[in-house]
């Protein structure tokens, strides 16, 4: 193999990783408001009130490394509403939101 092929090669590889990246950061961040929307629903909010907690559970997810943030956000807001989920049903749910989302983001395909 020449060295440009395997120049040309790494950098086939390269974006690929860049562009796999860019799109599970985009399906995570999907994954936080479609998790707040199933959260903001559960505590009785619609529309734009639904919305906005949406996006306080996806700026929630900025305050520690991690995912907990996010958990222990919709956990909190929950108990406060006299709802007790578990941990265990609320990690299914976000298990799910973020195949949901990873199949959403797959389907648009990358951003230009």
């Amino acid at each position: 193999m020449s060295t440009d092929a395997f120049a040309e090669r790494e950098r086939g590889f390269e974006a690929k990783f860049k562009l796999d990246q860019e799109q599970e950061f985009r399906a995570q961040a999907r994954r936080n408001r479609l998790f707040g929307l199933w959260a903001a629903q559960r505590l009785g909010k619609s529309g734009a009130e639904a919305e906005e907690y949406a996006r306080s559970v996806v700026t929630a997810d900025l305050k520690k490394p991690g995912h907990e943030d996010v958990l222990e956000k919709v956990a909190a807001d929950l108990l406060a509403a006299g709802q007790a989920p578990s941990m265990d049903e609320l990690r299914a749910v976000y298990d799910e939101a973020l195949a949901t989302a990873r199949q959403q983001v797959a389907a648009e395909g990358p951003k230009a």
